[in-house]
């Protein structure tokens, strides 16, 4: 089969909302457990277990099945993605249906060599109806060139709120188990390291989509929820060095970014604010 092929092939998983999960994540973030699920946070659902014999090199399962088999690629990332999350609250115990849609598949070429990017689409509907809208851009690339590529401190946000943690290990460990994420570049040194050429364990670009999320509701003050979100990844950021989180309002609208200790930015995302669930 081509690429091609792919585009089109749907699935749909349920799952059901599991409330450890939701105390997991509470605990990892540092926030208090919730009543309706935070922005995100369905993340942790539809995950994809396979026997050892199934698993990769990378941790992650073996090419092929739903997505399209891109064997001559070993980095798999998630890029970015976009978000509309509707009106519908998302509880506890609530039994959620995905239906997953390739939506395009691409192979481009550029500085860094091949690279194909796969966008998948998304739709949750809970008990009460459509929840989340998402596309999710995964991208594929060769293990040539530098690993990390130095990158200029951004310019100052006057204006702007900020937070500042240390993702180490233990967070990593704890985002990869919620999340069903067996990708080692977020829990083996040696791997990370040796085979991959990062100079330390890669905090999760959607640990920092999440982190981004919850920063634009923050500096909202708790009155606002979360009507659109899209990301996306411009370099990683490592365990162990200060990440912050800056979300600078104009408006309904917030540009957000995540930077690492030198004040280089990270991820990238905009977020479009609307009146609270009632």
């Amino acid at each position: 089969m081509s690429y091609q092929d792919y585009v089109g092939r749907t699935e749909t998983r349920e799952d059901r909302l599991d409330p450890r999960l939701l105390r997991g994540m509470a605990a990892t973030l540092g926030r208090p457990v919730p009543a309706d699920l935070p922005p995100l946070w369905h993340w942790m659902f539809f995950q994809d277990w396979v026997m050892p014999d199934g698993i990769g090199p990378d941790g992650h399962p073996k090419r092929g099945g739903f997505l399209p088999p891109v064997h001559h690629l070993p980095r798999r990332m998630w890029a970015g993605g976009r978000l509309r999350f509707h009106p519908v609250p998302l509880r506890a115990d609530d039994t959620v249906t995905r239906t997953s849609t390739i939506l395009k598949v691409e192979a481009k070429s550029g500085g860094s060599g091949q690279l194909v990017f796969v966008t998948v689409g998304h739709l949750l509907h809970g008990p009460a109806g459509l929840a989340v809208e998402e596309e999710q851009d995964i991208v594929y690339r060769g293990a040539e060139g530098a690993a990390v590529k130095p990158a200029p401190a951004a310019p100052a946000w006057p204006g702007a709120t900020t937070s500042t943690l240390v993702p180490d290990p233990v967070m990593l460990f704890r985002y990869s188990a919620l999340t069903g994420n067996g990708h080692r570049i977020h829990y083996d040194h040696p791997y990370v390291t040796g085979e991959e050429g990062y100079p330390g364990l890669v905090v999760h670009g959607p640990l920092q989509a999440t982190l981004m999320a919850q920063q634009a509701l923050d500096q909202a003050g708790g009155t606002r929820r979360l009507h659109r979100f899209a990301f996306r990844g411009r370099r990683p950021a490592f365990d162990g060095r200060a990440l912050t989180v800056l979300a600078l309002a104009e408006g309904e609208q917030v540009k957000l970014e995540t930077r690492d200790e030198s004040g280089a930015t990270c991820m990238q995302a905009e977020a479009e604010l609307a009146d609270a669930l009632a």
